[in-house]
């Protein structure tokens, strides 16, 4: 799809840039074929969607704020490109529903964000921005500035994505013992890189120092908190360039008090900007502005890589780092649509579901499928799978190559027949600790259903907040669920119950109003009929 011999050949295509990035893309818009270019930096939210309209591609970094009240104005709008990783300040969901691709640039900034992590510790380490301010203050502290060597330490990993194995890999040239918390990550792939994958509590034991390079997700929210704190070393120190709230600051600053954390270097904040500070008031944190992705090189590339890709979808329809949509045609596409909602949202229930790290994934295709390529299927599948926990990183283009990076084996097959379906997905997830089987299908023309999950059988729509639970099959077993969410003010929007084929366990899926928070679900898991409980989100 050629999006300018079908507007007309006299027709040019206008981008707007919302936010600051480098001069080279802008010179590479102008530069480019049928492409007209506006920089209109610091938009007011009404300023920007009252021009939005008049455009047929927006360029931003993280200070716009995509809405999706944004994109109901936005008339002409088909693709939006992120110089970077992070989407948070993009409504994906209702960007797709409108037919808006969204992409973004996740190689362009994990050398320089790994960078920034080994910078803060050494300067931590060392005092120098202490240092820095006491000479400019006309002191000479020298005795109160005596810092400590990394040579030797333990550097504790948590995340071993992009940033988090460069992070090791620098560490090591340092000279120190490194140790990986990453619960996805394949054991034989950390420990061929020359790591050692540990659980979370040995590392907050073995650690002097701990960085934190995992996303933002509801489990790793307070991730850090005073529980963590009294598990590690006296004296440990804490770096994160990764995502404010990952660290909860106030227990933070009561470590710190307390002298079990000897110091911390932040980048991120819960708040940003952070405003009133507690934390800068100890003399052993220091903290940067969000510089983890702020050098020429990092700027630069995620500027070329975002210009390139949007005009070459523009130009071409040629789709690179999408988030909602695969490399495929546009006539493939609306057939595919409902499969493709359909597989990642399964891929993403597997990953929930999983205990341990999965290495192999079997997707079976079962009936009529009227010759359609599910090749895009499978890689929606794989998004999906990787998603709760990579986030943003990946996409419909490099899931294929970060699964097999993970050491996950992809296994595909197809056959005719589909049981009571006329067409049916199958999904077979294994991992060190069992397997999970998840069967989908399409009703109607568009609507997604799991069908069966492992050998419980029912019919879902996968979406919103659930709990996964089972229970033995006793009277009294789903009223007492129901008063432990009413007591809780948490409202069913819909039950699904499957039975096991003996009628000894049933399998819940409740579908809420909001998520449960921790309090509930260790309610529910203490109820005497309740054999587990596991919340999902789809």
């Amino acid at each position: 799809m050629n999006i300018i011999k079908e507007l007309g050949e006299k027709t040019r295509l206008k981008v707007l840039v919302s936010d600051k990035v480098a001069d080279i893309g802008i010179k590479m818009f102008n530069e480019a074929g049928g492409i007209d270019v506006d920089v209109k930096v610091g938009l007011m939210p009404d300023d920007l969607k009252a021009i939005i309209k008049d455009y047929e591609a927006l360029v931003i970094r993280s200070a716009t704020k995509v809405t999706e009240e944004l994109l109901k104005a936005a008339d002409r709008l088909k693709v939006i490109g992120r110089a970077g990783i992070g989407l948070d300040n993009v409504d994906i969901p209702a960007a797709t529903r409108r037919g808006i691709v969204v992409m973004n640039t996740p190689d362009g900034n994990a050398v320089t964000t790994a960078e920034h992590t080994i910078a803060m510790m050494l300067a931590l380490s060392r005092n120098i921005p202490q240092g820095t301010a006491s000479l400019k203050a006309g002191r000479w502290e020298k005795k109160n500035l005596q810092g400590r060597e990394v040579f030797n330490k333990t550097l504790g990993v948590i995340g071993y994505g992009r940033i988090g194995s460069i992070v090791a890999d620098r560490a090591r040239g340092l000279k120190m013992q490194v140790v990986v918390h990453a619960p996805y990550a394949n054991k034989e792939i950390v420990e061929q890189a020359g790591f050692e994958l540990v659980s979370l509590e040995g590392l907050y034991r073995r650690s002097d120092y701990i960085t934190i390079h995992v996303p933002k997700l509801k489990d790793t929210i307070d991730l850090i908190n005073m529980k963590a704190f009294d598990r590690m070393k006296p004296g440990v120190m804490i770096i994160n360039c990764a995502r404010g709230g990952i660290v909860n600051e106030k227990d933070l600053a009561c470590a710190l008090e307390s002298g079990k954390v000897g110091g911390a270097a932040l980048d991120v904040f819960e708040t940003e900007p952070p405003g009133s500070f507690p934390l800068l008031e100890f003399d052993n944190v220091i903290c940067t502005p969000h510089l983890g992705a702020s050098t020429v090189e990092a700027q630069t590339n995620v500027t070329v890589a975002v210009a390139e890709q949007i005009i070459s979808y523009l130009q071409t329809g040629t789709i690179i780092n999408a988030v909602n949509v695969p490399s495929v045609s546009g006539e493939l596409l609306d057939k595919l649509r409902p499969y493709l909602t359909l597989g990642e949202r399964m891929g993403c229930l597997q990953a929930q579901l999983a205990k341990g790290a999965i290495n192999k994934v079997t997707v079976r295709y079962l009936g009529d499928f009227l010759g359609l390529d599910m090749a895009p299927v499978t890689t929606a599948v794989l998004k999906g799978l990787l998603a709760p926990f990579l986030q943003d990183e990946v996409n419909f283009v490099n899931a294929a190559v970060m699964a097999k990076e993970r050491g996950i084996k992809v296994i595909e097959s197809r056959s005719v027949e589909a049981e009571d379906f006329t067409s049916l997905i199958t999904i077979q997830a294994t991992s060190s600790k069992g397997s999970n089987t998840v069967s989908g299908t399409i009703f109607g023309k568009r609507e997604p259903r799991i069908v069966r999950v492992n050998a419980f059988r029912l019919e879902v729509v996968p979406e919103g907040h659930l709990l996964f639970i089972h229970n033995l099959d006793k009277p009294g077993a789903i009223g007492s669920i129901g008063t432990v969410l009413g007591r809780h003010n948490i409202n069913i929007g819909r039950m699904h119950v499957g039975q096991e084929k003996d009628g000894v366990r049933n399998v819940i899926l409740l579908v809420t109003d909001t998520p449960a928070p921790p309090e509930t679900l260790e309610e529910l898991q203490a109820l005497p009929l309740v054999r587990s409980v596991t919340p999902l989100e789809l």
